[in-house]
C-alpha cells in the first residue's frame, strides 16, 4: 500500500511549474442569469475548457513530471469513469509513458474514445469504478507497473492548481462550491483556500444516488452506500482514506443533490452561460440552487469541473 502525505499549499504552488508547461489558466466568468437564479454573485470555474475537458488533466501532468524515468518506463496503469483516464493518457503521451487504463463497462463512449485517442491501451472491466479499479491495481502489480490511484498526493497538487487561480483573481471570494467524486479536487481548494484565507467557506457536492464520500465525511469513518448515478464523474462506491482525511481536516459542509436537480443544472449552465456540463460539473450549480438561501449575498464561485456529457445523455436530459 502506498504512503501518504497531506499536501501543502506550498506543493500546490510547485505544481503550477509542471502544469503550466502544457496548460493555460481557465476563465472564472460571472454571468447575471445565474446569479439571478441562486440570488447572489456567482461565478464559474470553467475548468471545462482544458484539452480532455476536465480539471483531472491537470493532475494527471504534474504527476508524470514528478515520476522518475524507471516509474515512467514501466508504464502507467489506473481505473476510470472517463475524466481520471483521459488526464493520465494525455500526461503519458506528453511525457512519452504506456498508460493501461480499465473502465467500467457501458462507460462514456466518448471519453473512452478520447482516452484511445489520445495512446491509451482501455480495457473494459467490471459493473463500477471500484471494481475496474481493483482488477487493474492487480494487473499494475501483475506486469511490474506503476499504479496511479486517483487520489495519489501529486494529483491533489495538480488539480488544486484551478484552486490557485481562484483565490488569486477573485481575491475576496466567499464561498467555493465545488463536486467530489474521489475528492481530488475539493482537496485541492480546501488546502489553497484554507492556507490563503480562513474565512472562505468551502462546500462539497455529490450525488444523492451515489452518497458514500459525503456519508463517509459526515460520519467520520468509512461508510459504503448503494450508487446508481448518471454522474459518472461523481460515481464512487468506496471511500478513500486520505480525501477523507483533508476534507475532514478543512471542509466546512458537504452536501447531497438529487440526480433531477443535477440534470436540472446541466439545463441551466447551458441555457445561461451556453457551456456543456456533464453530470459532475453541474453538480456545484444543483448545491448552489439548494443553499440558495444560505448563499445570499456571498460571493461564490462554482466549479464546472467537466464538460464530458455523451449526446445520448445530452438528448435525454433536453427531453
Amino acid at each position: 500500500m502506498k504512503e501518504y502525505s497531506d499536501p501543502t499549499v506550498q506543493d500546490i504552488v510547485s505544481a503550477q511549474t509542471h502544469v503550466y508547461r502544457f496548460l493555460q489558466p481557465t476563465p472564472l466568468y460571472r454571468y447575471s442569469g445565474l446569479c439571478d437564479l441562486v440570488g447572489t454573485d456567482v461565478w464559474v470555474k470553467h475548468e471545462n475548457h482544458l484539452p480532455v475537458g476536465a480539471f483531472k488533466v491537470r493532475g494527471g501532468i504534474n504527476l508524470l513530471a514528478e515520476l522518475t524515468t524507471e516509474q515512467r518506463s514501466a508504464g502507467l496503469f489506473t481505473a476510470s469513469t472517463g475524466n481520471h483516464g483521459q488526464s493520465i493518457a494525455y500526461a503519458a503521451r506528453e511525457f512519452r509513458a504506456r498508460a493501461t487504463i480499465a473502465v467500467p463497462e457501458r462507460s462514456n463512449p466518448g471519453k473512452v474514445a478520447a482516452m484511445r485517442g489520445l495512446g491509451a491501451n482501455v480495457i473494459f472491466h467490471g459493473a463500477d469504478f471500484d471494481a475496474a479499479r481493483q482488477w487493474v491495481s492487480a494487473r499494475a502489480a501483475e506486469e511490474g507497473g506503476y499504479f496511479v490511484s486517483p487520489t495519489d498526493e501529486s494529483l491533489i497538487c495538480g488539480v488544486g492548481t484551478y484552486a490557485l487561480e481562484i483565490v488569486e483573481t477573485l481575491p475576496d471570494v466567499e464561498t467555493i462550491i465545488v463536486p467530489v467524486g474521489a475528492g481530488s479536487g475539493a482537496c485541492g481548494v480546501c488546502i489553497v483556500a484554507k492556507s490563503v484565507n480562513p474565512r472562505i467557506e468551502v462546500i462539497a457536492a455529490q450525488s444523492a444516488q451515489a452518497p458514500t464520500m459525503q456519508l463517509s465525511w459526515a460520519a467520520g469513518k468509512p461508510v459504503t452506500a448503494s450508487m446508481d448515478t448518471f454522474a459518472e464523474g461523481v460515481a464512487t462506491r468506496v471511500p478513500f482514506e486520505n480525501t477523507q482525511r483533508i476534507m475532514r481536516k478543512y471542509l466546512d459542509d458537504f452536501v447531497l443533490v438529487d440526480d433531477e436537480e443535477i440534470k436540472s443544472a446541466i439545463r441551466q449552465m447551458l441555457e445561461h452561460t451556453h457551456n456543456l456540463a456533464e453530470g459532475a460539473g453541474a453538480v456545484a450549480l444543483a448545491a448552489a440552487l439548494k443553499l440558495k438561501d444560505r448563499l445570499s449575498q456571498r460571493k461564490t464561485v462554482i466549479v464546472l469541473s467537466g464538460g464530458n456529457l455523451s449526446s445520448e445523455k445530452l438528448r435525454t436530459i433536453l427531453a
